[in-house]
């Protein structure tokens, strides 16, 4: 099976890709990753209603960049669109462009498949396959749970609540106000306590968080403590008091402009930061949680693995006949 593999995340804030090695044992390594910040459905309707001509050409741009090197890899692609492309009105239209012109085939997951896949991925990145689980995914469209032990789900719930999607809400022009920061928490906590498998009362080992968000508040948490940037947040754990006092320090910058003052702030995030903190603020407080440990790999991996799987599974009924 020694080949390449590409996985493309698109997501509402951002698309992602990286390229693996697959071994013949199965493993694999990065030997390459993009990003590239979209705002995919963020400039029309009220939600993420519909993809903009000017989005779907930036889209089109970025995923044929994306096809190039796994092209020069000669990596086989797999694609998987989130939150804004299965919420868009234009979701076939759009697809079928990005496969008109770059042959990329889009998967358009729903929330579940999505949790499933950077489940997957957490698996990949710490040693919890034997504990009991909670996995948060703060996306720029929506927000991802995940409650497992030994491998098995006990619940994936993905819930429209994202940085860039709240901040479209309540935040225009990502200046913040009073009014429009209380609307936000008011929103999040509304839309939590709607579903009843998130409460506090679910007993766990760990609390897991990925993705955008989560690893940029870890990032700027590590700072605060030494003074200095560290390689990598995987495994990296952080308290409910300072993502508190994070949030309670950036919600007192009302422009983006005034956020990049604070040490650490990612200048690509610093617009839509506000909203992911209120989020994950909110989680904190509905699951009572002490502390969360950051998984760097999350969607992207866990379509490496999961690809890996169903190859394995194909190449194993090829064997049979």
């Amino acid at each position: 099976m020694n080949k390449c593999i590409a996985a493309i995340d698109m997501g509402t804030n951002s698309f992602h890709l990286i390229i693996v090695r697959v071994k013949n044992d199965g493993s694999f390594k990065i030997i390459d990753r993009e990003r590239e910040v979209i705002r995919l459905g963020s400039q029309k309707g009220k939600d993420f209603s519909w993809i903009s001509e000017g989005e779907m050409e930036r889209a089109l741009n970025v995923l044929k960049d994306f096809a190039k090197i796994a092209q020069f890899y000669k990596a086989d692609i797999r694609a998987i669109a989130t939150s804004a492309v299965r919420e868009a009105k234009n979701k076939d239209e759009f697809i079928d462009r990005v496969f008109e012109e770059t042959e990329i085939t889009v998967e358009a997951v729903d929330g579940r498949t999505e949790a499933e896949l950077i489940y997957l991925g957490v698996q990949h990145a710490l040693e919890v396959q034997n504990k009991r689980i909670l996995c948060v995914d703060i996306g720029g469209g929506s927000t991802e749970f995940i409650l497992c032990e030994n491998g098995i789900s006990e619940f994936a719930e993905s819930i429209k609540l994202g940085a860039v999607r709240l901040s479209k809400m309540f935040l225009p022009d990502f200046i913040l106000t009073d009014s429009g920061i209380e609307s936000c928490r008011r929103y999040i906590q509304d839309k939590l306590n709607a579903n009843s498998n998130l409460h506090p009362k679910h007993k766990f080992e760990m609390a897991i968080g990925s993705s955008g968000t989560i690893v940029a508040a870890a990032s700027i948490i590590s700072f605060r403590r030494s003074g200095k940037f560290k390689k990598t947040m995987n495994g990296f754990t952080f308290s409910a008091e300072e993502i508190f006092e994070l949030t309670d320090d950036v919600l007192k910058c009302k422009s983006p402009v005034d956020r990049l003052f604070i040490e650490g702030m990612e200048i690509k995030r610093a617009d839509i930061i506000p909203a992911g903190l209120l989020i994950l603020c909110q989680v904190f407080e509905t699951f009572k949680l002490k502390e969360m440990t950051i998984s760097e790999n999350a969607l992207r991996e866990g379509i490496i693995i999961d690809t890996i799987s169903k190859m394995e599974e194909m190449q194993s009924i090829t064997a049979k006949y």
